[in-house]
């Protein structure tokens, strides 16, 4: 498959989220996840309110029953929301965490451009 192919498959039948959405989700108790490097969180900023995890360990830091695990990761059926740059890595990231259990993982639409 592609990576269009891929990322397109990894969309299938998940309902993203809008930045409206995502606000009044965290707000509410979901877990916003920001994965974007350390240089575009510098050039963009912070996101309020999220957790910031590299994605090269975030199944890790989420999955419950993994020993590496972050407190907030409390069960399989927390709704986790995950972040990019521009909601391309972040569609491909829930989809992992969703093979891993976490069957709420979503994305932010458009990422933090949007």
């Amino acid at each position: 498959m592609s990576i269009e192919e891929t990322l397109a498959a990894s969309r299938r039948g998940v309902r993203r989220l809008t930045a409206v959405e995502a606000r009044a989700a965290a707000r509410a108790g979901s877990l916003l996840v920001d994965t974007r490097t350390e240089s575009q969180r510098a050039e963009q900023g912070d996101l309020p309110g999220a957790l910031v995890i590299d994605r090269t360990v975030l199944e890790w830091r989420l999955d419950p029953a993994c020993d590496a695990r972050i407190p907030e990761a409390a069960g399989y059926d927390t709704e986790i929301i995950v972040v990019c740059r521009q909601g391309y890595s972040s569609s491909l990231a829930a989809a992992s965490l969703r093979a891993v259990g976490l069957r709420r993982a979503t994305d932010l639409i458009g990422g933090v451009e949007a």
